[in-house]
């Protein structure tokens, strides 16, 4: 059986990842499985444990960077984040694509630690401007004014890391990024065959 495809999809927070990692979901063709992060925040209104994120201690956060289970972690505004390995591994090995939804700093952590015959598949989402950007950011209603600001600042400096990712993609229409995010992922998978 064929290995699965590992995919990487990241973009400034606002950008939309979750609504077109959404999308890309629903196409069956993808044969996909969304790999669920570690999280030590605290849920938003509407997450789901499980489903958004894992919602864990720091406690269990550390045990599991400790045990080597993370694919990749990263701190940031005050919380950890990171992949588990042993769910992405057992759902590659059994032929299924992953898709993983991180930052810049867990990309570069998995581009680096993948071997030259896996690399993983990447797109990086950027917004059609830094004032779209923020208008999204402050239409989510969710955080303080000094967690806006900090965000900014990190996207404007994510952005510039869009070069090492296989496919930049520009989200100025939910439906178009998708078919082109969906357009790259067949290719890769037809290529594999």
């Amino acid at each position: 059986m064929k290995r699965g495809l590992l995919i990487i999809m990241s973009g400034p927070s606002g950008v939309g990842k979750g609504t077109l990692r959404q999308m890309i979901m629903e196409n069956k063709e993808l044969n996909l499985y969304f790999s669920v992060s570690l999280t030590t925040r605290l849920p938003r209104a509407g997450e789901q444990d499980g489903v958004d994120y894992y919602f864990v201690s720091e406690e269990k956060f550390k045990e599991d960077l400790a045990n080597g289970n993370l694919l990749e972690s990263n701190y940031f505004v005050s919380h950890y984040y990171g992949t588990p390995k042993d769910k992405t591994e057992e759902m590659r090995n059994k032929g299924v694509n992953v898709l993983l939804e991180i930052d810049v700093n867990g990309a570069r952590q998995v581009m680096d630690n993948c071997g030259e015959d896996d690399k993983p598949l990447s797109f990086f989402i950027l917004p059609p401007s830094l004032e779209a950007l923020e208008a999204r950011i402050r239409g989510r209603r969710s955080e303080p004014e000094d967690v806006i600001q900090e965000r900014l600042s990190k996207a404007k400096r994510e952005m510039s890391e869009s070069v090492h990712y296989t496919h930049s993609v520009v989200n100025d229409n939910l439906d178009v990024a998708a078919e082109e995010i969906i357009s790259f992922i067949k290719k890769e998978i037809d290529k594999e065959l």
